[in-house]
Order: C-alpha cells, then structure tokens, then sequence
C-alpha cells in the first residue's frame, strides 16, 4: 500500500512512471546507493522524530548526514528524538527502509536539510524497500509539500572540506 500511495502521489506531477524498482534491497543509504551506482551521499534519506504532541517531524538529508543534536534543538526548539518503527509506518504509511516525504498517511511536517544542497539530484525513496526516484532539491521541496530548509545535521561538511582541502594540497604542490 505504502508504495501505491507514493506512485499516486507522483501522478499529480505526472512522474509517477520516474519511480524505479530494484530486484535487490535499496532499504539502507548503502544499499540504495549500490542498487543506483551513485555515491552515497546522494540519497535522501528520510529520518523521523517526535514532534509536537503526536505529530512526527520529518527531515529529509543527505545519505552521509548525520543529525547534530544541538542544531536540532535550536532549530525545533526539542530534543531530537527518533521514532520507533512502529510508529513511523503509523505515522507515514511506509516501514523503515522506504520512508520517504511522499504519499504520507498522515500531513506531517517535512524539513528538507541543507546538506542535500550540493547535489544537483538526489534518490529518495517512494514508500517500499526497494524502490526510489531521481529529484532536484527543488522537486523534492515541492513535491513534499516542505515547510523550510533547515541545517541540523553534521559529518557532511567535515567531509566536504576535508576533500576540497585535499584538492586544494594537491594543486599547490
């Protein structure tokens, strides 16, 4: 069911036939990325918290992102904690490895992270195990009806520097 709500979800935009199905896993971000042939950074990968009363938060990130607890409670003015998986498929409709921004059971609050930014596309998933979608960051902000850019996540620009250095070491030698 998850993954028909997201395929109808995409047929308002009429790119419910961009949605592709792997023979093999993509349920985690290194999955999903072997099954593409991407690096890993590029999925979107969807992560879930307790919001306000019973209300889930969603963020969406990019594959190597890591949530920064101190920018989550600046942000969200929270402590950032996850869901249990019970409570993600009651909140989105989708089980953990297929969560994604799209064809949710219920209208959640959906944050995009900065990290996502570098990237021209990004995969995220469409409510299976096995399945994801090609979007720009632009696409996936409307697409998921997002309320704001946020940065609350970390472990991205470390990397991103650290190799923009090594670049830079190289050229000056």
């Amino acid at each position: 069911m998850s993954f028909e709500s997201v395929k109808a979800h995409f047929e308002k935009w009429n790119r419910e036939k961009d949605i592709m199905v792997f023979d093999t896993s993509s349920a985690t971000v290194e999955l999903a990325a072997e099954a593409l042939g991407v690096v890993s950074a590029r999925i979107a990968k969807t992560l879930s918290f307790r919001g306000e009363g019973d209300k889930a938060i969603l963020v969406v990130a990019a594959g190597d992102a890591k949530v920064d607890n101190k920018k989550f409670r600046q942000a969200f003015q929270m402590k950032a904690r996850m869901l249990s998986a019970d409570e993600v498929v009651e909140q989105t409709g989708h089980v953990i490895g297929g969560v994604c921004p799209f064809g949710l059971a219920k209208d959640l609050d959906v944050y995009l992270d900065v990290s996502m930014k570098r990237f021209d596309t990004l995969f995220p998933a469409c409510g299976s195990t096995n399945s994801a979608i090609e979007l720009t960051c632009n696409e996936i902000y409307e697409f998921s009806s997002a309320k704001d850019w946020v940065d609350v996540c970390k472990g991205w620009e470390e990397e991103t520097n650290s190799a923009s250095n090594r670049g830079l070491s190289e050229i000056n030698r």
